[in-house]
């Protein structure tokens, strides 16, 4: 009977125990980083289920540089992120409610188990490829457009405007 009991235990396990051991994608989208000097258009998963931000970029080989990965908390928070499982380097860039840039995080640590705090509640994190933050200009202050901010259908109404202006 235990025998038959330890076998239905570890039968049931079994898929959780795989599940954690394996890449998970993530719808993907548009995401604009406004920077003082200019945009930069990159695609981006978006995680915003409990197993989707726990997992995050874990068990992949790599993240492009023109790719990302946006974490919604949806109700501010502080986050505690960490590098376990991601095989490299990587940028995290912190966010608030808005999109505007709080704080960033260079070149955090492949596997480090540390975990890596702005000190605040924030509503999103951008992981981005090692050293895309400052190839794309990043700083406190820029804004991140995407829908998950609700700022998109106003960055392209302003964008109306500046072609509008420029035209006269």
């Amino acid at each position: 009977m235990k025998k038959l009991l330890l076998i239905s235990s570890l039968l049931v396990m079994a898929p959780v125990a795989f599940a954690q051991s394996e890449a998970i994608f993530m719808p993907e989208g548009p995401l604009t980083i406004e920077t003082q000097s200019g945009r930069v258009t990159i695609t981006a998963e978006v995680a915003d289920e409990p197993d989707e931000i726990a997992t995050g970029l874990m068990f992949r080989e790599s993240i492009a540089e023109d790719r990302g990965m946006i974490f919604d908390f949806g109700t501010p928070r502080e986050p505690n992120m960490w590098m376990r499982n991601v095989e490299f380097p990587i940028d995290m860039v912190f966010m608030d409610a808005e999109g505007t840039v709080l704080a960033i995080v260079a070149h955090a640590q492949a596997h480090s188990e540390r975990h890596i705090n702005p000190g605040f509640p924030v509503k999103g994190v951008l992981e981005l490829a090692d050293g895309q933050a400052n190839a794309f200009g990043i700083r406190p202050g820029d804004q991140i457009i995407h829908e998950i901010f609700g700022n998109v259908e106003t960055a392209l109404a302003e964008d109306t405007s500046d072609s509008e202006e420029a035209a006269e």
